[in-house]
């Protein structure tokens, strides 16, 4: 599949020919509070530069005298068929980098066969993201104080036709993002959190220097005692299939599988929770082991290339989420720029599959890495 020129608003530069000319073109755009809130993780920083070094340390051992006249990317992931191993990270607040937000992602993922996976916290509802959609859509739910906020959102997902629950496990409080501390952020007033009315969510707007509205929010709003029953409560109130995100360690992921969850996502939510944490990479293996094939595993963090999307599966998840990305193509040319970004991703993936001699998805294993 041949990727189209994008139309990108500042027409003096080259087009993008990989995911990371994006960043730059997105940074231009943004406002540098807003810019900032996107890329920051916690306190140093080091899990999220720790996602991206994963990978580098990680090589690839090729096979040769294959035919690979024909790549296969297409597969199935929780019940939802997709074009290639590849989803779009939940990521809060799309307006931030475009006027039509989620519709625009929606529309552009969509187009390049990718599934979205909308943030209860998107600015626009969810159930207008579906209206706009063009591929299936998935809904990331955290568990709030008001356990009637989180039902009212399973049921409206199935309602709108979403084909999968993601529920956020990690993150009982929010992480220390000195970033957003240092700027005071807040969200502006033409974005907001679109699935709740006002009252519940102004904190959000909060701009104090040293204090973030996001969090500010988060501490009043989250339940800090939610514990494994919550599996099965969100059973109880929805029939969709259910991903735990956030799982990074063997004994969290075998005590999800026992209870019945359909996928488990290897994620460090981007490195903005715990700094230190183990980069989803190297958590991967141990998750896949402990999981013996009781529920399908996907990871999520770092990836910006095929060859980062080909490592991941060699390492046995069963599809990749982007996020960061997506929000760049989003920024730096809407609809077509996130179309665009998902195509040269699939691309990339393509071609490392011929040419590391693994013409299918199922050809891909362990033998394809080498660890140092």
């Amino acid at each position: 599949m041949r990727t189209q020129a994008v139309e990108t608003q500042d027409e003096a530069g080259p087009r993008p020919l990989r995911v990371q000319d994006y960043e730059d073109l997105a940074r231009a755009r943004m406002d540098p509070s807003m810019w900032d809130y996107l890329q920051g993780g916690s306190d140093d920083e080091v899990t999220l530069r720790a996602n991206r070094e994963a990978f580098a340390r990680l090589a690839l051992r090729p096979r040769v005298l294959v035919d690979v006249s024909r790549c296969e990317l297409s597969t199935q992931v929780a019940g939802t068929s997709m074009a290639l191993p590849l989803l779009v990270a939940p990521m809060a607040y799309h307006r931030l980098a475009d006027p039509e937000g989620e519709v625009a992602t929606a529309r552009g993922a969509g187009a390049a066969g990718v599934p979205l996976v909308v943030s209860t916290f998107s600015s626009r509802t969810l159930e207008d993201v579906a209206a706009a959609a063009q591929g299936p859509l998935w809904l990331q739910v955290y568990c709030f104080r008001r356990r009637e906020v989180t039902a009212s959102l399973l049921r409206r997902a199935e309602a709108a036709g979403y084909r999968a629950l993601v529920l956020t496990v990690d993150a009982p409080r929010i992480g220390r993002r000195e970033r957003d501390l240092r700027n005071g952020f807040g969200l502006p007033p033409h974005v907001q959190a679109a699935n709740f009315a006002h009252e519940l969510t102004a904190t959000l707007s909060t701009r104090e220097q040293g204090h973030s509205g996001i969090a500010r929010h988060a501490q009043e709003a989250f339940d800090t005692t939610m514990s494994w029953e919550v599996v099965e409560w969100v059973r109880s109130v929805s029939r969709l299939p259910l991903l735990l995100k956030g799982v990074l360690t063997a004994e969290d992921a075998a005590r999800a599988a026992s209870l019945g969850v359909d996928g488990v996502i290897v994620s460090n939510h981007g490195g903005r929770q715990l700094d230190g944490a183990i980069s989803a990479l190297e958590a991967l293996p141990e998750v896949v082991r402990a999981v013996g094939g009781r529920c399908e595993v996907l990871m999520d963090g770092g990836v910006r290339r095929g060859t980062d999307v080909l490592k991941a599966l060699a390492l046995g998840a069963r599809a990749v989420l982007v996020g960061r990305p997506v929000f760049w193509g989003l920024a730096a040319a809407g609809e077509q720029g996130v179309h665009h970004l998902l195509s040269l991703l699939r691309e990339e993936l393509e071609l490392a599959m011929a040419l590391a001699g693994r013409p299918t998805l199922k050809d891909i294993d362990a033998s394809l890495v080498y660890r140092p």
